[in-house]
């Protein structure tokens, strides 16, 4: 090698020395082949405390602890570095002032090029900050795993990223019956039962859980000996510091005794509240059975006087009038027994609140007579209602006379209005300064027959039909009272953003045809021959049928002016029939009655017409009017 090869050489040494020299985190030496230090660096100098000259020439053993060499530590670390090539480990090692740290120790043998050995290259780095942090992670995840493994109320335990368990808690043995050895690596939907398998609910449990960051739910689960238990079950995904998804938390607990209760709970609240409805059953039958008596003695005495042969005519009309008036009663009785049953078909549209309550404050000022002042505290601008016109004054009569009745010797009644912002809702309200209403009464005034009155007073359906009209409108209706301070019934009902129409709507009750070709469709006889009789009066003829189905056969052979049908009928309805017409043949006119019908009442009868039964002349003709002008 010439010199300028050695000068290199020497230079290239030099900075490995001087790289070496400057490393302060990593103790970096050499020992000769029996284990005598030969270098030192400033990281050596740092971990162990020793300057150079205090440690050159010294056996490494010398950091270790008296136990290390005394079981021969430091001669087996250099053997395994020579024989295998390398040696790594960790170990306590002795500072100068004789505190222990903790360490890793690589140690490399250097050997020459025909492989004699000349010694050996230590690497160590100090962790002991490090260690101690990993023994207070262990200490912490063993009292959690302690913690975890003593709950007994809760199932606690952990799945694979497949949902297979991978651990399993005390809790988890107490409520599922299986021991640890026998579920760690099972899939957890064993614990489903098998209608919830065949659905999928398990793999839907994880998707659900990754999805939403939860799962949670009650269904029931199976235990290891096949009973069924309910259980109340979440799920959370587990994410290691990356965010990467190394499994799932499942959490499950037995809540078949809460459940239990639950239902014994609802059971008992059932109960009770088949003993209040029989109880209501009974009063409404009772009331419904001694209104209609009444009306009917009537009827039936009326009727039977006018069969006799020599009765003046003067008795004779006064008979048919009694007879008409009653019917009509019997008909208002009907119509609030539907409103209470919300049941009644309703002609909603859209009201225009201010002016409708104060024309009828007027109206009512006229009826209630000089003994009861009528005040209106209308808010300005109120919201429209979407309401049926008749229905909603009805409601408003009941209330006020039960008002003026409430206030014998005469008082003040307020009729109220107000935009309800939170409820986007409008409140009217009838509050009187009458005797008020005992508390205990209050929670059954809208019962159907409960009447606070004296016998033969009222019938105890007022408040009913009030409550039944608002619930069917949308809304409800509230009362409040102080017993001599009065009482406030209230309507809140919805607004609408449509805006009310308020041209009038022209009705003309007059039979304006010189003839009409009517097809009667009625499958009760004796309302058949009535309405035939009736159409006959109003110059119409009439082929009559008594079902849909043979209607239509009729129909496909011959034109009629008008379809004259009711609704609820055996096979076809009359509504399915005019459904039909409406698509085979759109020019046909047709006219509907019913008294009662869940589609009207449910709203699918809009768009046809509808005549209310019973019907007399008057109200038949305005609605075949206008049956026939649309």
């Amino acid at each position: 090698m010439d010199d300028q090869s050695n000068f290199d050489a020497q230079a290239t040494e030099q900075r490995y020395q001087l790289l070496v020299n400057a490393v302060s985190d990593y103790a970096i030496y050499m020992l000769d082949p029996t284990g005598h230090i030969l270098t030192w660096n400033a990281g050596a100098r740092r971990f162990k405390g020793y300057v150079a000259e205090e440690v050159i020439g010294e056996h490494f053993s010398r950091f270790f602890t008296p136990e290390d060499r005394a079981a021969g530590v430091p001669q087996t670390m250099l053997r395994t570095a020579f024989e295998e090539g390398r040696f790594e480990g960790e170990g306590e090692r002795i500072r100068k002032d004789g505190s222990l740290i903790w360490v890793h120790v690589v140690i490399d043998p250097i050997l020459a090029e025909d492989g004699e050995l000349l010694g050996f290259a230590k690497i160590i780095r100090d962790i002991t900050e490090r260690r101690a942090a990993d023994r207070a992670l262990f200490v912490a995840e063993q009292r959690f795993s302690l913690l975890v493994q003593s709950v007994q109320d809760y199932a606690i335990y952990m799945l694979d990223l497949e949902g297979r368990v991978t651990n399993w808690n005390a809790g988890a043995q107490a409520i599922k019956g299986y021991r640890a050895d026998e579920i760690v690596g099972a899939h957890f939907s064993r614990f489903h039962t098998e209608e919830d398998r065949i659905r999928g609910e398990p793999a839907l449990a994880l998707e659900t859980a990754l999805r939403e960051g939860r799962y949670e739910r009650e269904a029931e689960r199976v235990r290891k000996d096949g009973s069924r238990f309910w259980a109340h079950v979440v799920i959370d995904p587990i994410r290691d510091e990356s965010g990467t998804l190394i499994g799932f938390a499942k959490i499950t607990r037995d809540i078949s005794e809460k459940r239990r209760a639950q239902e014994e709970l609802e059971q008992a609240r059932a109960a009770v509240f088949q003993s209040q409805k029989m109880q209501a059953l009974g009063e409404l039958t009772g009331g419904i059975a001694h209104d209609f008596n009444n009306l009917m003695t009537v009827i039936r005495g009326s009727a039977e006087l006018l069969q006799k042969e020599d009765l003046a005519p003067e008795k004779r009309r006064r008979y048919v009038r009694a007879i008409t008036e009653t019917a009509d009663k019997a008909t208002a009785l009907t119509t609030k027994l539907l409103a209470f049953g919300r049941r009644q078909s309703l002609k909603p549209e859209v009201l225009d609140p201010g002016s409708r309550l104060d024309a009828f404050g007027e109206v009512l000022a006229r009826t209630l007579g000089s003994p009861i002042e009528v005040r209106l505290d209308l808010a300005p601008d109120l919201w429209p209602i979407e309401a049926d016109a008749a229905e909603l004054e009805t409601a408003l009569l009941n209330a006020a006379f039960n008002a003026r009745d409430a206030m014998p010797g005469g008082g003040r009644l307020t009729i109220s209005a107000r935009n309800v912002v939170d409820e986007h809702a409008v409140r009217i309200a009838i509050t009187d300064s009458g005797q008020g209403i005992p508390a205990e009464m209050l929670e059954r005034v809208f019962d159907p027959f409960f009447t606070t009155k004296p016998v033969g007073k009222g019938t105890g359906l007022g408040l009913s039909q009030i409550h039944g009209f608002a619930a069917q409108t949308g809304g409800r209706a509230e009362i409040a009272s102080r017993l001599g301070l009065g009482t406030t019934v209230s309507l809140v009902l919805p607004r609408t953003d449509r805006q009310p129409d308020n041209r009038a709507a022209v009705r003309s009750a007059i039979a304006n045809w010189e003839r009409l070709d009517v097809l009667l469709v009625e499958d009760n006889d004796n309302v058949r021959q009535f309405a035939r009789s009736m159409l006959h009066e109003l110059r119409a003829d009439v082929t009559d049928v008594e079902s849909a189905e043979a209607a239509l056969d009729l129909l496909g052979r011959h034109h009629f002016d008008l379809v004259f049908s009711d609704i609820v009928m055996p096979g076809m309805s009359g509504l399915d029939l005019a459904r039909r017409l409406r698509s085979t043949a759109p020019d046909q006119r047709v006219l509907l009655a019913t008294g009662y019908s869940r589609e009207v009442a449910g709203g699918e009868a809009a768009g046809f017409h509808i005549v209310q039964k019973p019907y007399g002349a008057e109200s038949l003709t305005t609605a075949i009017s206008l049956a026939l002008a649309n």
